[in-house]
């Protein structure tokens, strides 16, 4: 029998119950688009649908280091340093008790360093077409891809 983490239904009630304890924080997401016009999109094991690649910012760490970092350890994108992220939308996210606010960069440049293993956190990872993203796609997801797509103002809420 696999170990309590191991199992889907433990692993979603334990997040759950760290949302409801947790105070406000603060998280990062980010686009990599690649020249192609395909953006890297994740699926977790413990919340369904699409997403794009993120996560919370650690003590100590900004929102730029947070996303290289997430970038790395969620789709095994590499940014280029010498090219800042940029800064798309600071956005309050609802649908997490209301106490979620979600940073949202764009990579103008990177690598993508190898295919990426399915682990505990990530199930899958892939980039899709921009105008052909899987029918699991958040709609969260969706509309922040748009804004970025059309050069629209970020809303203010993910």
């Amino acid at each position: 029998m696999p170990p309590l983490l191991d199992r889907p239904l433990f692993r979603r009630l334990f997040h759950l119950g760290a949302l409801v304890q947790r105070g406000m924080t603060l998280g990062v997401r980010g686009a990599a688009i690649d020249d192609r016009g395909r953006v890297c999109l994740v699926r977790h094991t413990y919340v369904s649908g699409w997403h794009l690649p993120g996560g919370g910012i650690e003590p100590g760490e900004d929102a730029p280091t947070a996303m290289a970092r997430e970038f790395r350890e969620e789709a095994e994108i590499a940014v280029d340093p010498a090219v800042p992220l940029r800064l798309h939308g600071f956005h309050h996210n609802r649908a997490s008790a209301g106490r979620d606010h979600v940073a949202l960069f764009v990579a103008p440049v990177f690598t993508v360093l190898r295919d990426k293993a399915p682990d505990r956190e990530i199930a899958a990872c892939g980039f899709f077409p921009l105008d052909a993203l899987p029918a699991e796609t958040t709609r969260a997801t969706r509309d922040r891809l748009d804004e970025i797509r059309h050069g629209l103002p970020p809303a203010a809420v993910w």
